[in-house]
């Protein structure tokens, strides 16, 4: 068996369609075909069942898709500890959603190596659901993100919460506040919700972004009104030139550790929670 039929099957689970799955794998339809076939004849039962209605997973399709997620899991690990280096113990792969990364980070990282001198760190910024998707596949083993993606090899735990402030060149008045030069941001879906059911006459701005540095950036530059997070909020401020808008409300984000549920006991994954859950913790 080879680890590239595993990959072909687990992404013709997630698209049903073989044309797609050979897009997304960078090879050709027949290539995929080819895979399954030889998967299929490996195992000794069809795995899937195609007709005009579509690709859909039989009995033993359904069965195998957990067996294969924890090899390919399994596989990544194996290939990322063999690949360490010989000076260190442990190799830990840590993603971190991007918002997060310029306000966290430095204190973060600096907790983890204390905890773990001997560990190589690897930290990535990502979004939500890539970064479940790479804790899935083993090329992540610990993530702090804004947006669970619920599957049953996936654990979740909520660390701790950031708030967004509105901020304004222009006014410090909510009702004065213009959609016109209203700079719309989606950090995540459950801030989307908070947001049209806040403000839902700022719903629809013509500029918006999803990254937390762009939109201050653009106030900086073209000036207008936004929700930034609280800390970004603070330091504009202080710098000058936009001030809180300051009967707006205060929207917020829960953040949450993620790991894989194989790791939900592991001492390691238990700590690297820890030193997330503390910096959110009451001073």
């Amino acid at each position: 068996m080879q680890i590239d039929w595993i990959d072909t099957f687990l992404d013709l689970v997630d698209t049903r369609n073989f044309n797609k799955s050979a897009e997304r794998l960078n090879i050709t339809q027949s290539t995929v075909s080819a895979r399954m076939n030889a998967l299929e004849n490996q195992i000794g039962k069809k795995l899937f069942k195609r007709s005009r209605a579509g690709t859909e997973l039989t009995a033993a399709g359904i069965a195998f898709e957990p067996h294969a997620r924890g090899l390919r899991h399994s596989w990544s690990e194996a290939l990322r500890t063999a690949r360490s280096s010989e000076n260190v113990d442990l190799a830990i792969r840590i993603g971190l959603q991007t918002d997060l990364a310029t306000t966290h980070i430095g204190d973060w990282v600096a907790n983890f190596n204390r905890l773990f001198p001997r560990t190589e760190l690897y930290i990535e910024l990502d979004y939500s659901n890539q970064m479940c998707s790479d804790l899935l596949a083993g090329n992540l083993d610990f993530a702090v993100l804004y947006t669970p993606r619920f599957m049953p090899d996936l654990h979740f735990e909520t660390v701790g919460r950031v708030n967004f402030r509105m901020i304004s060149s222009v006014t410090t008045s909510l009702r004065d506040v213009d959609p016109a030069t209203y700079i719309g941001a989606s950090y995540a879906p459950a801030f989307d919700r908070q947001h049209q059911q806040s403000v839902p006459n700022l719903a629809n701005a013509r500029v918006s972004s999803g990254q937390n540095m762009a939109v201050a950036g653009m106030i900086t530059s073209m000036g207008g009104t936004a929700y930034v997070l609280d800390e970004t909020a603070q330091a504009m401020r202080d710098q000058g030139g936009v001030d809180f808008v300051i009967d707006a409300p205060i929207l917020y984000q829960d953040v949450f550790a993620a790991f894989h549920m194989r790791h939900r006991h592991s001492l390691t994954h238990q700590r690297l929670r820890d030193v997330v859950r503390a910096h959110f913790s009451p001073k």
